[in-house]
């Protein structure tokens, strides 16, 4: 008798267990999506760079002095804008970086982010002047395959798999370095000889294209796409190319060149795929002025190097919420948090979303 009851219990246990996580409950969280992937460079890179042979990761101070943890390989000094995007979703913790995923975190999402990478293989990788090592997006997606290989192993098989990654979102937020670190360096990269603005933004969509169908094809059906942002108006690229303190045009119009190309992109997907869902995220939309509290808009919140990283060990401003940037090219928390607040319910600003923001995204009813 007592077999039979232990028995029975483990069958409930068990049961229970597979009820949670398909009812979006992670590690005791109620959440509006089961797990988040995210795919993407800089802006998002929460420590997956911290081991690579590269100078293209913030593992320092004062990088995470606003971060409860300090330093964790953040390009900021608090919160990225997918960090506050997954306080939005009610997760409680953070997505862990690929390079320190264990056990169970699988469930809720992994961050695969890598500073310094493009949709480009060779992006950022040229020599250590640009960097070093970093992870492609073609890399990113073969690790969450990894990661794909060991959700079906804990839940029983591919199908099952599948099945709970359906519900989950993806988040890919990349482009910028196959300009900075790749078409804007002729003397390191042939990309620039060989395509002019147009063919260059068309290559890179076509191979992101082809990255989005390769995430398709093993269970993503939410998907979040960001566009560029205005890369000619960091403070790097005004003092390398800006005119009298102004943004480096050329850069800003590449920039919007691609993601025009890129939201014709997330319509052709939609058409494509009727099981799945973009939505495109316009990053040039909005303005970042006095009147949001930001005062400086053209000037880094720590003193950097050469390549735009704040110097180590140094002192950052002490009015953080009133800078866009915190280095030479990645903005300050206050940004992110508002940048985040705005991609997750836009209803006040349509024009950042596109054809609907990412709460909305994550309600919608896969046909």
């Amino acid at each position: 008798m007592a077999y039979y009851e232990t028995k029975s219990w483990c069958v409930l246990h068990l049961v229970l267990l597979a009820a949670c996580y398909m009812q979006n409950c992670v590690h005791g969280e109620l959440t509006h999506v089961p797990c988040l992937f995210i795919f993407g460079d800089s802006l998002s890179d929460s420590g997956n760079n911290n081991n690579l042979r590269t100078t293209a990761k913030p593992n320092y101070k004062p990088y995470g002095i606003d971060f409860p943890k300090g330093p964790t390989g953040r390009f900021t000094n608090g919160r990225t804008t997918i960090d506050i995007i997954g306080q939005q979703l009610g997760f409680k913790k953070f997505i862990p970086p690929f390079a320190n995923t264990i056990g169970s975190d699988i469930f809720k999402g992994v961050n695969y982010a890598s500073g310094a990478a493009g949709i480009r293989k060779e992006t950022g990788k040229r020599n250590l002047v640009l960097h070093g090592a970093n992870i492609a997006l073609g890399s990113q997606i073969k690790n969450h395959k990894t990661i794909i290989s060991r959700i079906a192993t804990k839940l029983g098989g591919l199908p099952q798999a599948k099945h709970y990654l359906n519900k989950c979102l993806y988040y890919i937020n990349i482009g910028s370095n196959d300009y900075i670190n790749n078409y804007y360096q002729p003397q390191h990269y042939s990309t620039s000889h060989i395509y002019n603005s147009e063919q260059y933004a068309q290559v890179l969509i076509n191979q992101l294209s082809l990255y989005i169908e390769a995430l398709h094809n093993v269970g993503a059906r939410k998907l979040v796409l960001v566009g560029l942002g205005q890369i000619g108006c960091t403070p790097h690229a005004i003092a390398t190319n800006g005119i009298n303190g102004l943004c480096a045009q050329k850069q800003n119009n590449d920039a919007l060149i691609f993601s025009h190309k890129l939201r014709s992109l997330v319509d052709k997907f939609n058409i494509q795929h009727l099981d799945s869902k973009s939505i495109f995220i316009n990053s040039t939309a909005g303005t970042l002025d006095s009147s949001l509290g930001f005062k400086v808009a053209n000037a880094p919140c720590c003193p950097v190097r050469s390549d735009g990283m704040c110097v180590r060990d140094s002192t950052p401003c002490m009015n953080r919420n009133e800078y866009i940037f915190y280095d030479g090219f990645h903005p300050t928390s206050a940004v992110n948090n508002l940048t985040a607040l705005s991609l997750y319910d836009s209803a006040s600003n349509p024009e950042t979303t596109y054809p609907m923001d990412i709460k909305r995204l994550v309600q919608h009813t896969i046909v």
